[in-house]
């Protein structure tokens, strides 16, 4: 039952789960990032990021939180503001806080009362291929 192989199995089981976890980051209320934020994992935002946030899998925009640059993850959640394009692979969720000041594709999209959209929203079955082959980039809004 305790066997020396069965030990070992089972802590490559525990390695193997926890290396296909994805990674979460977190940047707090009152933190302040300059400059572009590239993760493949999860990114919860409370504070502010002035640059780009790419290659996550999901982003989680608190109500606190703003981004001055474009999201591109497969799944994003906005509660606070975005200056810029959101490109959400998979879905998007507006939340009644959110604010985006740009453009948005996506191939779902979840928008709550009260969230605001300055922009233009596109929807298409396939986000990600049409994001491979796009001859013409997202519009970024910047604030005055």
């Amino acid at each position: 039952m305790f066997g020396k192989d069965g030990g070992t199995a089972a802590r490559s089981e525990q390695r193997g789960s926890s290396v296909a976890e994805a990674p979460m980051s977190i940047i707090s209320s009152g933190m302040k990032i300059t400059g572009d934020l590239e993760c493949a994992g999860v990114v919860k935002v409370d504070g502010r990021i002035d640059g780009s946030v790419t290659g996550a899998r999901q982003v989680l925009l608190g109500r606190g939180g703003v981004v001055h640059g474009n999201v591109i993850a497969d799944e994003v959640v906005i509660g606070g503001v975005v200056d810029g394009a959101i490109l959400a692979a998979e879905r998007l969720e507006l939340q009644g806080t959110a604010i985006v000041n740009g453009d948005i594709e996506t191939k779902s999209i979840i928008v709550l009362e009260g969230a605001r959209i300055n922009g233009v929203v596109r929807m298409s079955d396939s986000s990600a291929a049409s994001r491979a082959g796009r001859s013409e980039p997202l519009r970024i809004a910047t604030s005055a």
